[in-house]
């Protein structure tokens, strides 16, 4: 196969013809800054409100208004926990996450421990599942604000938002969860997740880099991250990314708009793709929960193997994947998650993370699944620890026979 096949959707996505179209006149035509009252300035200013309405709807925001643009999932990420933790300060200092979140998350978090908070870091189960009683068991009268994401980024398990919104709601107690793998891909409403904050970025929706979105319930309170200017209604300064922002509303209402296609036909491909390795090659296990995730993740752990050598080897036969999260691919550490649900380190260094999209096909699959069990063979030729097992199974059953 001669071209190049990409299975690195939760990586990011190439932007969408369509979103491309929409973009292009926000660069040299209607350039205006949308802070001049002048003529060029009011048609940038009304492509921003434009977008802002689109965003409200398709997330189901009460108002326009509720919606704030930012760099990207990241920035969304620190101004809300950042942003609610000053904000909040007199009422307490305590936050509530989970331990295999963003690092967007996760190093806000540490940020804020080394500035007066106290952060609980609750387990997960073997699927990566956050339980709501665990949620429910670490709140304090200190506790402000609670944060899960939607769903895992590496081993793509979809947590129970709504239902520990409820019971946080009941409580009066903030919840923001960390949306960017979620938006486009699976149905997102923030009345129905209960949450009073969610995060979200273009590029992985098939929109484009440098542009994200954060939805703030009406009432809640939030410092800005940015000082320096009145943009965002005084919550983020800084001369606005038109076209970013007409690009992650057009990719939000193209995405949506085609949903529930996209992900049955995108969730079995990946189930077809899962069967196939987990039933023609051994010494491999899926990691995340096998129905609560999302549609176009596989993620698996080979034993024996190293997770960057199976990468630079499927890259040589054309394939693009992932052994985990992109934001730390430079790290020779293991993925905190995939320690996180259980792994020893050994098992963890083996991941492959799968993500599929849109334009994938079965043909494409069944071209990995050619070159993929020769690659981990070749690569476990190399190790005595795998040696070392085959002749154990090897004496044991020699054993059994006499």
């Amino acid at each position: 196969m001669g071209e190049r096949i990409y299975f690195d959707h939760a990586a990011t996505t190439g932007v969408d013809p369509k979103v491309l179209e929409a973009m292009i006149p926000y660069f040299s035509q209607t350039f205006g800054n949308p802070s001049s009252i002048h003529s060029f300035g009011r048609e940038t200013r009304k492509a921003i409100e434009e977008a802002r309405q689109i965003v409200a709807a398709e997330i189901g925001a009460a108002a326009p208004n509720e919606i704030y643009f930012t760099g990207s999932g990241s920035e969304s990420d620190n101004m809300a926990l950042r942003g609610v933790a000053e904000a909040y300060r007199d009422k307490g200092r305590h936050i509530i996450t989970s331990s295999i979140e963003h690092h967007a998350v996760l190093d806000t978090c540490h940020y804020l421990e080394k500035n007066g908070y106290k952060v609980t870091y609750l387990p997960v189960d073997s699927d990566g599942l956050v339980h709501p009683e665990t949620v429910l068991d670490a709140l304090t009268p200190e506790t402000i604000l609670v944060s899960i994401m939607h769903a895992n980024n590496e081993i793509g398990t979809i947590q129970p938002i709504a239902e520990i919104g409820k019971l946080l709601k009941e409580r009066n107690i903030l919840f923001h969860t960390d949306a960017v793998q979620t938006v486009g891909t699976i149905p997102v409403n923030v009345q129905d997740l209960n949450v009073d904050l969610l995060s979200m970025a273009a590029h992985k929706f098939y929109g484009p880099k440098g542009t994200g979105a954060l939805y703030i319930r009406r009432g809640v309170k939030v410092n800005p991250l940015i000082y320096g200017g009145a943009q965002e209604r005084n919550r983020r300064a800084g001369t606005e990314n038109i076209a970013g922002i007409v690009g992650l509303a057009k990719a939000l209402q193209l995405a949506n708009s085609h949903l529930e296609e996209n992900r049955a036909r995108i969730t079995e491909l990946r189930d077809y793709l899962i069967d196939r390795v987990l039933s023609e090659m051994d010494y491999v296990r899926l990691n995340g929960h096998r129905t609560k995730r999302l549609p176009g993740n596989a993620n698996f752990s080979f034993d024996f193997i190293e997770g960057e050598s199976l990468l630079l080897n499927l890259d040589l036969k054309g394939i693009a994947a992932s052994s985990g999260s992109a934001c730390t691919s430079g790290s020779l550490e293991p993925s905190h998650v995939l320690l996180g649900i259980g792994l020893c380190h050994e098992t963890a260094h083996g991941s492959l993370r799968v993500s599929l999209g849109k334009g994938n096909t079965r043909e494409e699959v069944d071209y990995f699944m050619s070159v993929l069990p020769e690659i981990v063979n070749k690569l476990r030729a190399m190790s005595p620890l795998y040696h070392a097992e085959t002749e154990r199974k090897e004496c044991a059953s020699c054993t059994r026979k006499r």
